[in-house]
């Protein structure tokens, strides 16, 4: 009878699906870590420069020719 259970506990690969399941999971976030780390430096660079952009055209805008005032 032991030996029956046990060789059927051995037969069973139910548990070693959801190993490599667990497995896939762990690579695909790993991946997508080490993806999202290598563009956060290019995000930011962008964002940057967009940020100072806009705030030049902000204070360009502000400056000089005195239109829109009823003179």
């Amino acid at each position: 009878m032991l030996r029956k259970n046990f060789t059927q506990l051995l037969a069973d690969e139910s548990g070693a699906t959801a190993i490599e399941y667990g497995l896939i999971a762990a690579l695909v976030s790993v991946a997508a870590i080490g993806a999202l780390s290598a563009m956060g430096t290019s995000l930011e660079g962008i964002f940057t420069t967009v940020s100072d952009q806009l705030g030049n055209t902000v204070d360009g805008a502000g400056e000089g020719g005195g239109e829109g005032e009823g003179t």
